[in-house]
């Protein structure tokens, strides 16, 4: 319900902050006091657009703030779905600049118009003459057929099952798109895959292969090298490791005579040892090596292999080649295989389909059961509403395709005149019979699920005195359930109410402005009275509006 409504600097207000109760509130003024202007603040927390030219004084910032407490309605999900923090006693606040722009708020946190539409939809709902309303709608008209049919946790259901339908089917068009690219390109790609696979780079150190390569390419040319190392340190008179060992033998000997050549003798010996063990090492390597034109030619042949792929694969290593290989690896897979996903995605969508038909069937028959007696129902309300000729026509029929609310197609049809023919309700009924209908229309799901405030502008245009007391009287007893606010020129409509507010224009220093005050019961009496009579009230017009305030 609305607990609180502040309006700054909107329109002709300048400042008004006014607290309201739950029941069936009444809002009266003259026509062009501004409470059309009320609607219109109200609008701006529904996400309605907004600009500069709703600003009184372009030189500060327009706000309209609300507070409404959700405590009796279950939108947590709501607020959790467009990330907000849920209170019971929820704000939700406009702001719209000199500029022209707006910004939004809800609970202090900013939000987009969409997420602002998304919220306040499930807590107030504005209804006029004047406005394109939801009934014309064929989503509203299914709600309504759910509401009374008892369908919402059917619907629920049948809703996460179509998502995972649209979601399934989706899936597989995209595998099969995908399927006919993979087979171009599965030939190709397996045999990019078996050349890579031929080489088998996992077990190949190319570092190690190149220079066997090398080693085995100048077989010549090291074991001349390697031979004539030999030959220079082993010589028996003049090779270095011979003199070595006359100079080593030296030194120790010197050394014996002074401790001052010690150094020198064990830098000596060691450099002695050293070569010593090169020399080893140069004689294994020289009996190691062996002429193998057959293995040099293989392994010519696999490093051309190597880099030959490498170069077609623009890498210029084998750790960037196993990467590539293992993706060649997984879309030769994937077309191995998509036709055993096509086939597993294809029976997840039968067993879908055939939950949901299921449950289309159920959702279909609970709506064709109730609409004999929502029918019976609007004609008995419509007809105390001044449309005794009213006659509705709802006509479910089936489809072939999964909808997102079942299988069915729904015309809402209408007839205000004896003998006339139905039409669709959007292109047979005025705008004062859409009011009509949609009060009748709400005072009956108010029955089945909990409606968001209601607020009804001058829904009873036009209408004769004993209508208006209906109108006023449904009004009443939906507002046992639910906070509703209407704004009339009907007194017996005004004296149902169980809060009065007033609209009304006051001029100081060339400048109007907009007010709103709650009645007490005298001035209630004297409002009324004027309703009844004009300015100049008489006492059986006083007489008259305390016979209908009580």
């Amino acid at each position: 319900m609305l607990k609180n409504l502040s309006i700054k600097n909107y329109a002709l207000i300048d400042d008004l902050n006014v607290d309201f109760n739950n029941g069936l509130t009444i809002i009266t003024g003259e026509t062009g006091a501004g409470k059309s202007i009320l609607i219109n603040a109200l609008s701006l927390l529904l996400g309605k657009r907004s600009d500069s030219s709703s600003i009184n004084n372009l030189n500060k910032k327009c706000i309209v703030e609300a507070t409404f407490d959700l405590s009796n309605y279950n939108l947590k999900n709501i607020f959790t779905d467009n990330n907000l923090d849920y209170d019971t006693d929820t704000i939700i606040r406009r702001e719209i600049l000199p500029s022209g722009k707006s910004r939004a708020f809800v609970n202090d946190s900013p939000v987009v118009l969409n997420q602002l539409s998304s919220i306040s939809q499930y807590i107030i709902d504005i209804h006029s003459q004047h406005q394109n309303l939801d009934l014309v709608n064929i989503d509203f008209q299914f709600d309504v057929i759910d509401s009374v049919s008892n369908n919402n946790k059917l619907l629920k259901e049948y809703k996460v099952k179509f998502l995972k339908y649209k979601n399934y089917k989706s899936e597989l068009k995209l595998i099969k798109d995908s399927k006919l690219e993979l087979s171009k390109a599965f030939d190709y790609n397996n045999h990019l895959l078996d050349e890579i696979n031929n080489l088998n780079i996992s077990d190949i150190n190319l570092d190690d292969l190149e220079n066997s390569y090398k080693e085995l390419s100048n077989f010549e040319d090291i074991k001349s090298d390697l031979n004539l190392s030999s030959s220079i340190l082993n010589d028996n008179e003049h090779g270095i490791i011979s003199l070595m060992s006359k100079l080593n033998l030296n030194l120790k000997d010197l050394s014996s005579k002074s401790n001052s050549f010690l150094s020198l003798y064990n830098r000596l010996n060691s450099i002695y040892i050293d070569l010593d063990d090169i020399s080893k090492d140069i004689q294994a390597s020289n009996d190691r090596l062996t002429n193998s034109p057959v293995e040099l030619s293989e392994i010519s042949d696999l490093l051309s292999k190597i880099n030959n792929v490498l170069r077609k694969h623009s890498v210029d290593n084998l750790n960037d080649l196993i990467i590539i290989q293992s993706d060649l690896a997984t879309k030769v897979s994937k077309s191995n295989n998509i036709d055993d996903e096509i086939q597993s995605l294809n029976s997840f969508i039968k067993t879908m389909e055939s939950e949901l038909l299921v449950l289309s069937k159920q959702l279909n028959s609970n709506r064709v059961n109730v609409i004999p007696n929502l029918v019976k129902n609007l004609k008995e309300i419509l007809g105390d509403l001044g449309m005794k000729s009213a006659q509705f026509l709802i006509e479910i029929s089936p489809v072939e395709d999964f909808l997102f609310n079942g299988m069915d197609k729904l015309e809402f049809k209408f007839s205000a005149n004896k003998g006339s023919d139905f039409k669709l309700l959007k292109h047979s009924a005025s705008g004062g019979e859409i009011s009509r209908i949609m009060l009748a229309i709400k005072s009956i799901i108010a029955n089945y699920k909990k409606l968001p405030t209601l607020m009804f502008d001058e829904i009873d245009t036009g209408v004769s005195g004993e209508v208006s007391n209906k109108i006023g009287d449904i009004m009443q007893e939906m507002s046992s359930r639910m906070q509703i606010f209407t704004i009339t020129h009907l007194p017996q409509i005004a004296a149902k109410g169980e809060s009065h507010f007033k609209v009304y224009k006051t001029e100081m220093d060339d400048s109007t402005t907009t007010n709103l005050i709650k009645l007490n019961n005298q001035d209630r009496i004297v409002e009324i009275a004027k309703m009844l009579e004009g300015d100049n009230i008489s006492n059986s017009a006083v007489a008259h509006a305390k016979q209908l305030l009580n």
